[in-house]
């Protein structure tokens, strides 16, 4: 799941050797936590949100078969 938000935050961003995931765990759920460069925050959040709710909904339908439920923040 890590993987997959990279590739995606990657394709997105202008600085793509600042992007970051830091997964934290608990015993209900996963929660990958995204970071940027500053001047990308706009751009993975998107206009209203849309291309952050795009990519919480990805990785929630990849993980469907995964016990645990995914959540995806994006911290500055």
């Amino acid at each position: 799941m890590k993987e997959l938000i990279l590739v995606i935050a990657k394709a997105l961003v202008d600085h793509p050797d600042q992007v970051q995931v830091l997964v934290k765990e608990d015993d209900r759920s996963t929660i990958y936590e995204l970071s940027v460069h500053p001047e990308d925050i706009g751009k993975i959040i998107g206009k209203q949100g849309r291309i952050a709710k795009a990519m919480r909904t990805v990785v929630t339908s990849a993980s469907v078969k995964s016990p645990k439920r995914c959540i995806v923040d994006i911290v500055s």
